[in-house]
């Protein structure tokens, strides 16, 4: 059971340091502490932004993958692959057969609550939609001529 806790907070730390790494390039790549306030919050948003989507499409993309639904690619990707391989087609296998195999090994590794990548993604979206309202409430004025 401590085991288990330990091994959770590792992925939920890794996780959370990607996305603070991407955030991170973010505000280097926008030059974050060279503008005004208004600018900076606005950076501190697309920074956020950019790291919960990020994670978010990985979560999603690792969800779709994890129930079968990009097995064809991969078997087409297998076959093509073993075209070039000197007798390769000789231990063909059909896609049924594939679809089974692949199917049953995902079942084998399938790990039930373990969600990090998809709550970091969520926590650094809600961070930016934060950064989003304070810079909409503090600084965007429409001035009418």
């Amino acid at each position: 059971m401590q085991q288990e806790k330990k091994s959770l907070l590792i992925k939920y730390g890794i996780c959370f340091g990607v996305a603070s790494l991407i955030t991170f390039l973010v505000f280097w790549i926008r030059g974050f502490f060279t503008n005004n306030a208004g600018v900076n919050i606005q950076i501190l948003s697309d920074g956020f932004f950019v790291s919960g989507i990020l994670l978010l499409a990985f979560a999603g993309m690792m969800f779709i993958s994890g129930e079968g639904a990009l097995i064809g690619i991969g078997f087409v990707l297998r076959s093509v692959a073993q075209i070039f391989i000197p007798m390769g087609r000789k231990n063909h296998e059909f896609y049924g057969q594939y679809r089974e195999r692949v199917l049953a090994e995902k079942k084998e590794k399938k790990k039930n609550g373990d969600h990090c990548i998809l709550v970091v993604g969520l926590t650094f979206l809600a961070i930016s939609l934060v950064f989003t309202v304070i810079w909409y409430v503090n600084f965007y004025n429409i001035t009418g001529q």
